[in-house]
């Protein structure tokens, strides 16, 4: 097969007939675009494929930084809280040195009103220094721990003054209503058995005051087997008092009471017939009679 191809000129048409190698050239041609573009192609892909990979790393390394983030916020968001509850617990604290003081009128030797730093920031989002908090710990633990030793001394010196008063336990749980069953061998209302109460039942009405018979610290408040609703009472000395059966409470652990307020209202909670308190007395953790308490004249 032969291919002539004729050429228009000034001169006439000219005649020019290409050798078979020139017929190869445009398949040559043809070929080597195709090799170029499937070249250039699979670059292209390649390089696609380094920025999707690269930009997966950056996605990742963003939301690492993101959960690194959240996480230190929450753990500095933990600590602040716990500043904060340090400082509560280190100004009641104080006030109750501060009221210690000036009911003995020592004042002059008792200082509790010193300033007690506090770390954190008013908002969880603003920013934290963890060394600066760490340090108001720190001075927060000291402060604490020195007013501790305070309340100690003057503790000391409360006794030796005989002032002692407040925490002589005398009288009655509650301010209306009657002894409805004693201290020692009953029937026991639900078994019918023969059985020891170890305490005295006031009944009375419903939703009536409850009231301390002695001054002292709150060591229970809440729900406990039998008793339903619970406050106990430390005095100091060996002992404590209990008042079961409430209906609600008026006080919590570590709460400082005085003699005849109200620590809770008359219910019929936990296992009880009707309204009523029982009231115990324990001295170094046994329970014994309470009537010589209730009938015997205040301290």
């Amino acid at each position: 097969m032969s291919v002539t191809v004729f050429i228009q000129g000034r001169n006439g048409v000219t005649r020019w007939q290409p050798g078979k190698y020139w017929l190869l050239l445009p398949m040559l041609l043809i070929a080597a675009g195709t090799g170029l573009y499937q070249y250039n192609h699979q670059r292209f892909e390649s390089q696609q494929a380094n920025v999707d990979q690269e930009r997966q790393a950056r996605e990742q390394q963003q939301k690492q930084v993101k959960q690194l983030k959240q996480a230190t916020e929450s753990q500095l968001a933990t600590l602040v809280a716990h500043v904060a509850r340090m400082q509560a617990k280190l100004t009641r604290l104080e006030a109750l040195g501060q009221q210690l003081a000036e009911n003995n009128q020592l004042e002059d030797q008792f200082d509790f009103n010193a300033e007690v730093g506090v770390g954190g920031g008013s908002d969880i989002g603003s920013t934290i220094e963890l060394d600066q908090l760490i340090a108001d710990m720190d001075r927060l633990a000291a402060g604490i721990d020195k007013n501790n030793a305070k309340l100690s001394l003057l503790e000391t010196v409360t006794s030796n003054l005989n002032i002692n008063e407040e925490r002589y336990i005398s009288g009655r749980p509650v301010d209306k209503g009657w002894l409805s069953s004693p201290y020692g061998l009953r029937n026991d209302p639900f078994t019918g058995r023969r059985a020891m109460h170890k305490g005295i039942d006031f009944a009375g009405t419903e939703g009536s005051d409850v009231v301390a018979t002695a001054a002292g610290v709150v060591t229970w408040a809440g729900k406990m087997f039998g008793y339903g609703n619970l406050v106990e009472i430390d005095h100091g000395d060996g002992y404590r008092t209990r008042y079961g059966h409430n209906e609600a409470l008026s006080v919590t652990v570590g709460d400082v009471v005085a003699k005849g307020e109200k620590i809770a209202v008359m219910g019929s909670t936990g296992r009880s017939t009707g309204p009523h308190v029982h009231y115990e007395v324990l001295r170094n953790g046994q329970q014994i009679d309470p009537q010589k308490f209730v009938y015997r004249h205040a301290g």
